[in-house]
């Protein structure tokens, strides 16, 4: 299982009353929304990512997601983020989705970004600052 204290970082995200599916939890598309928004959180404000002007940008080119419990609006959950693997030009993020102050982890889930300049759209070696901030997340 994953655990709390598995992961450096932590995001909190408000879970919204759309996200609800018919079955009364959240739809299980919307895991890949907070694991976006986590990540992207983090990479703007701790690795000065520009997501408007800057020359780099992150694809996403792999993800996967298990679930283990359910959650449900209005439930308020914390999203842990570690990095698995950093390589040149590439990252591959480990994330967890926690119910505020429970230790075990509803779902857990990974994706790899690709960093590739904004005009070309080939691959780059990831930015300094970037790289910094990733590196303060890898196990």
């Amino acid at each position: 299982m994953h655990q709390r204290t598995d992961y450096p970082h932590f995001q909190p995200i408000t879970t919204r009353w759309h996200d609800n599916d018919a079955y009364g939890h959240i739809n299980n598309v919307t895991y890949y929304s907070f694991f976006d928004t986590a990540v992207n959180t983090y990479l703007i404000e701790v690795g000065g990512l520009d997501i408007h002007d800057g020359e780099v940008v992150g694809f996403v080119v792999s993800s996967a997601c298990d679930y283990f419990a359910s959650i449900a609006f209005p439930d308020r959950i914390e999203i842990g983020l570690r990095v698995g693997k950093l390589g040149n030009s590439s990252v591959q993020y480990e994330l967890a989705v926690f119910k505020q102050g429970e230790d075990e982890a509803c779902a857990a889930g990974r994706f790899v970004h690709v960093f590739v300049d904004r005009l070309s759209n080939q691959p780059v070696a990831i930015p300094v600052g970037l790289r910094e901030a990733l590196e303060q997340l890898t196990i």
